[in-house]
This record gives C-alpha cells, sequence and structure tokens, in this order.
C-alpha cells in the first residue's frame, strides 16, 4: 500500500464529509418552500436506487441466503426508510448546524448497540463518554426552543435518524461480509423504497407537489443531493475503506458541522442558499464540544479482532 493510495483515501473521506455538510445546507433551502420532506426522500432514494442497479449490473450477483432475507429487510427499514424520514423531517424543522452537531453522534451509537447487540465489552472511559456526548445532545434538544431556526422536535427527529443509522450500521455489518457492498446497498435501497411507497402520506404530499413551478436552481440542488451525497459518497466511502481502517473513516464525522458552518456562510455570501448564520451560535459550539469529546472517549476503547 503507497502513500499516494493512503492519501487518496483520506482525500476521498474529506470530501464525503465536504459533500455532507453542503448537503445539510441546500437541502435546507429546497425545503418547505419547493418540496415537501416524504416527496424529497421519494425523488433521493428513487434517483439512488436507479442509479446503483446500474452499478450492480456490471457485477455478478451472489444469491441471498434465506435466513439473510429478514437482515435485508431491517437494513431497508432502518438505513433508508426511518432514516431518511427522520432525517428530512427534523432537518425540515431544525437548523443545518444542528443536523450536523447531531450526526456526530453516530459513531457513538454504533458502539452502543454493538454493546447491546453483540455483547461487546466497555471500559469505564467508554460509559464516561457516552454519558458526556448523551448530556450534549440532551441540552442541545431542550435548548433548540429557544434558539434561532430550530426546535426540539426538530433535533428529537434528527437523534431518531442519527440512532436509527447506527443500527443499519449493525444489522449490515454481517451482510457485507457475505455480499459485495454495492449489491448490499442496491437492495437495501430498493427495499427502502418500496417501503417508502407504502407510506400513505408520500402518495398524498407527491400528488401535490407542483414540480413545473421549482425553479431550475431548485433542481441543481436536488440532483445534487441525488447523485453527490447519496450515491457519491457511498462510492468515496468505499474506496477510503481499502486503504484506512473503519475508524480512521469514522472519525472523519467529526468535520461535519464544521463543515455545515462553512458553507453556511460561503453559499448566504454568493447567494446560493438562505442566510442562515444566524443559527451558529456560541451555545450550539459547546454543545458540539461536549459531543465531540464524548464520541472521541469512545472511541478510544480497544476493538476487538
Amino acid at each position: 500500500m503507497s502513500r499516494t493510495q493512503i492519501l487518496n483515501a483520506h482525500l476521498a473521506l474529506l470530501l464525503v464529509n465536504v459533500l455532507y455538510g453542503a448537503n445539510h445546507v441546500l437541502a435546507k433551502g429546497v425545503m418547505p418552500r419547493y418540496l415537501d420532506p416524504n416527496t424529497f426522500i421519494l425523488l433521493r432514494v428513487c434517483g439512488a436506487s436507479v442509479l446503483f442497479w446500474l452499478l450492480l449490473s456490471f457485477q455478478k450477483r451472489k444469491p441471498i441466503e434465506r435466513k439473510d432475507y429478514w437482515r435485508f429487510g431491517a437494513a431497508g427499514l432502518f438505513g433508508v426508510a426511518v432514516n431518511q424520514l427522520f432525517f428530512f423531517h427534523g432537518l425540515n424543522l431544525s437548523s443545518a448546524f444542528n443536523a450536523g452537531i447531531i450526526m456526530a453522534l453516530n459513531p457513538m451509537m454504533v458502539v452502543v448497540l454493538s454493546a447491546i447487540l453483540m455483547k461487546e465489552k466497555l471500559k469505564f472511559q467508554g460509559y464516561f463518554g457516552i454519558a458526556i456526548g448523551a448530556l450534549g445532545a440532551i441540552l442541545l434538544t431542550i435548548s433548540s426552543g429557544k434558539l434561532p431556526g430550530s426546535s426540539s422536535i426538530g433535533d428529537l427527529y434528527l437523534l431518531i435518524n442519527a440512532f436509527s443509522y447506527a443500527l443499519y450500521l449493525v444489522l449490515s455489518k454481517p451482510l457485507l461480509q457475505k455480499y459485495s457492498p454495492i449489491q448490499v446497498i442496491t437492495y437495501v435501497f430498493s427495499i427502502g423504497l418500496i417501503l417508502l411507497l407504502l407510506f400513505p402520506p408520500t402518495w398524498a404530499q407527491l400528488s401535490a407537489t407542483q414540480f413545473n413551478l421549482i425553479p431550475i436552481e431548485a433542481w441543481y440542488k436536488i440532483t445534487y443531493v441525488i447523485v453527490g451525497v447519496t450515491f457519491l459518497t457511498y462510492l468515496l466511502t468505499i474506496f477510503g475503506l481499502k486503504y484506512v481502517s473503519a475508524t480512521i473513516s469514522s472519525a472523519y464525522i467529526y468535520t461535519q458541522p464544521v463543515m455545515v458552518a462553512l458553507f453556511t456562510f460561503l453559499f448566504a455570501y454568493i447567494g446560493w442558499a438562505d442566510d442562515f448564520s444566524n443559527t451558529i451560535t456560541g451555545e450550539r459550539i459547546l454543545y458540539m464540544l461536549l459531543i465531540f469529546t464524548g464520541v472521541y472517549l469512545v472511541s478510544l476503547r480497544k476493538p476487538r479482532p
């Protein structure tokens, strides 16, 4: 493994979080002015599913064992349907900066779920880190009712989204060890799309959407969310994990709130999004540091071989 490959892997993982950081601000600008959350989710998952199926058509697929059916179904439910619904509804009600902060809890939630479901042991520093991170999340959620541009219910939705995605990561790990990553994510997105289509509000809000009134600049943002944030980020993550550990990869999630803050000011300055700079406050930054400290302490645990 060359230094160039390792450097490219780090650049790929950094780009993933740059794309996510921009997504929080751009998607916030689309909702609810042009699209309601349910319609936006449907477009995102449907578009990404088509792209993943195109990519999978160039690969050889392995037959799915019957005992893995429930795991694929659960991964589609928590990794796509529940995850996306709560993320977009949470982002619609809360601020992009809060979304970036709360997503940083994801590695800690993975550790907690692994300890519960896979009986992985935690040391004192792990429990202490969980307590600090949870304190930061609780204070952020409680205070959001009085902080500009957010709501407590929106932050609660974002917390459920982060927990749902962490559950998906734990559930999908055995699948990724048995089947190719492209096959797993294609099937998971397809199952998630079916579940979204079975969600009654999706059809009502889709039929009420006036697509002809959506301006071209909003379509650019929607396309970016579908292609850049859903499809490209996954491929870049796969590439990065070929050369660096999962621990290093997950550490890049610390950059998301920073990226959100930078894009908030940049996009407002160049006119690509509304000015959400008033949502970045000292109080929020303090809660972010609490969460970062908690996630860092949890990540210091010695991984199982």
